[in-house]
């Protein structure tokens, strides 16, 4: 296990976040301490369907409502904030088999051949983005169950399904039975080659449900995809699927506990989909024993109280690396997937700010990742002045020889209010050459993008936020999920539906970089299956990186000048002038071999391109 020397301790953090200016807001980096603060966010007016917006360096360009039979009848689930109020709550649940504190609410996204795919605990919906209009719905399929994530692959769509009211033909529960033989926990998969009759053709029980899942796609076979599943939920008993029990692994070595699922999935006969192997991930690479990681409880007096790593809530897999990396309750984990259908983990972290490690998301060369924190389970306001900046945010960690190391922390720098249930939450890279950004879901806090290019110094550069759902009362919604898919950014809305919104040019970010970032498209996008994003070498790519140096103030300006004017002459089109772009490449391989850094690698992915074009 790798612990993390402790980059800020939390006794630290409080007292800086109590005495700190404002000057010190986006510092994160090692020594620092980043400090929430109000800001133009934080009062934002409320409501469900008015509430008030701010945004920077992006515009809302769609707001698309609930779909019909997909939206709450009341304004949504509230917390209880009394044992009165949580004894209600029981009340109401007992006696009915199909509630569901969340059970409407919209969840994860994927794309696949112009239809966006949004997840709900009721089901799933699919939208036509292939126009430049606002996105229709093409496809409602009502299949209660939670959470319903979901991912595609052709013409199959794979769905989690983790609550106790899920049947296996999608219908309602009719009791509570502890046993019931048409009770669904697991991974639904559906044809969707017609969108106007999609068919449920496999349905693969767990024993924990699924939570999450991630594809994989087979090295070699192409006929072959893994799913690895993350189940969160209690372990059903051996009396409705025999290959469940329960228990710690020292009184129960089966235990049911302490692994992930491997189903294998052959595309020629995906109905026989089935579970291959329940590795065992979490085990003590000396002594085998198989709980060998995070016990579970608090590290020191002021740390977090961190859940025991004993299942993975969400896996990220980078195939073309043959890796993978784990939010695994409590650690963060690295694991080798060149055999997929036997992942091998290759490094582990922990680190006592860390509550419960979320989700993973690799930037584009796999050097890096960041672990989100879903501190209070993302039903709690923990994005207060008040609240530590190291709890429920990001850590940005390295990879070094397939080995973590966690290098900084980042939270969303805008103080929210205390009807607003904010925590890190999914999201995924914009792919924009020579940076690291990650658009990200933060519930009511909006959406944020982070750029983590420096690992020890992520920074927040634009966002999109509203205002609470009410404001005197705790409604749980905002952004569930945050993804940048082919030219947008599209934000699953918990209790609202579905935002589309268009990044703008800022001093963060120029328009160059954002045509950069559009120009990338893909026929299919999973976002915990991430691909290598690689770019056509254009007139936009150039200028990113120029510009990138400009800000940097990484490049001389006569050279950059003729830079400029090279990208220029490229814009007017016409036979290119090869002698002119040779000569600038020469010009920027030297200014290269001078600088440091980033300046370094920007100066010679530059002369790399017009050296290309020189040819």
């Amino acid at each position: 296990m790798n612990v993390r020397s402790t980059l800020l301790s939390t006794v630290a953090a409080l007292g800086l976040v109590l005495g700190a200016n404002a000057a010190a807001a986006q510092s994160s980096g090692p020594g620092d301490a980043q400090v929430i603060q109000a800001d133009g966010r934080s009062t934002l007016s409320a409501g469900l369907a008015d509430a008030g917006q701010l945004a920077s360096g992006m515009v809302l360009e769609h707001s698309i409502g609930m779909a019909p039979g997909f939206a709450d009848p009341d304004i949504g689930f509230s917390p209880p904030t009394s044992r009165e109020e949580g004894e209600a709550m029981m009340a109401r649940a007992r006696g009915n088999p199909n509630f569901s504190p969340l059970g409407r609410a919209n969840t994860d996204m994927a794309v696949s051949d112009g239809k966006l795919f949004v997840g709900n605990f009721n089901g799933f919906n699919a939208y036509d983005i292939s126009g430049d209009g606002a996105p229709q719905l093409v496809m409602s399929v009502v299949c209660p169950g939670g959470q319903g994530d979901v991912s595609v692959h052709g013409d199959l769509l794979f769905m989690s399904v983790e609550e106790n009211r899920g049947r296996l033909n999608c219908g309602a529960a009719t009791n509570e039975d502890d046993v019931v033989s048409q009770r669904f926990r697991g991974i639904r998969i559906f044809d969707i080659s017609d969108l106007n009759a999609p068919r449920q053709i496999a349905a693969v029980q767990t024993c924990r449900g699924s939570h999450t899942h991630t594809l994989v796609p087979h090295p070699t076979d192409a006929n072959v995809l893994y799913i690895y599943n993350s189940g969160t939920a209690d372990v059903r008993g051996a009396a409705e699927l025999a290959i469940c029990t329960d228990g710690q692994p020292d009184q129960n070595p089966e235990t049911a506990l302490f692994s992930i699922d491997v189903i294998k999935v052959e595309l020629n006969r995906p109905q026989d989909a089935a579970i291959v192997n329940r590795p065992r991930i979490f085990a003590d690479s000396q002594t085998g024993r198989v709980a060998g990681l995070w016990r579970g409880g608090r590290a020191g007096i002021a740390s977090q109280n961190t859940a025991q790593t004993n299942q993975c809530h969400d896996i990220t897999v980078f195939p073309e690396l043959g890796m993978a990396a784990g939010a695994c309750s409590g650690n963060g984990i690295l694991l080798d997937i060149s055999d997929p259908e036997n992942p091998r983990r290759t490094s582990d972290i922990f680190d006592p700010d860390m509550a419960y490690w979320h989700s993973a998301t690799f930037n584009n060369t796999g050097e890096k990742v960041v672990f989100t924190d879903e501190w209070g389970g993302g039903i709690g306001a923990r994005c207060q002045a008040t609240n530590p900046a190291t709890w429920g945010a990001n850590m940005v960690a390295t990879i070094e020889n397939r080995t973590l190391a966690g290098k900084s922390f980042h939270k969303l720098p805008s103080a929210q209010g205390a009807t607003e249930n904010c925590v890190a939450h999914n999201g995924m890279i914009i792919p924009v050459p020579g940076r690291d950004l990650m658009v990200q879901a933060w519930y009511q806090g909006g959406v944020s993008i982070m750029d983590f290019t420096d690992p020890a110094k992520p920074v927040e550069i634009a966002f999109f936020d509203r205002g609470p759902i009410d404001a005197s009362r705790l409604y749980v919604g905002g952004s569930w999920s945050a993804y940048w898919l082919n030219g947008r950014i599209y934000s699953s809305e918990i209790a609202r539906g579905l935002d589309v919104l268009r990044l703008v040019p800022s001093d963060q970010l120029s328009a160059a970089e954002i045509a950069a970032a559009e120009a990338v498209s893909l026929e299919t996008i999973n976002p915990q299956t991430q691909t290598r994003i690689t770019w056509a070498d254009t007139p936009d790519v150039a200028a990113a990186y120029l510009d990138q140096l400009t800000r940097a103030g990484g490049v001389e300006a006569d050279l950059a000048g003729q830079v400029q004017t090279g990208i220029d002459q490229w814009r007017r089109g016409g036979r290119a002038d090869r002698r002119g772009a040779a000569t600038l490449a020469g010009l920027l391989n030297e200014a290269s071999g001078k600088a440091t850094g980033l300046n370094k690698t920007r100066l010679k992915s530059l002369a790399d391109l017009f050296e290309r074009r020189g040819r």
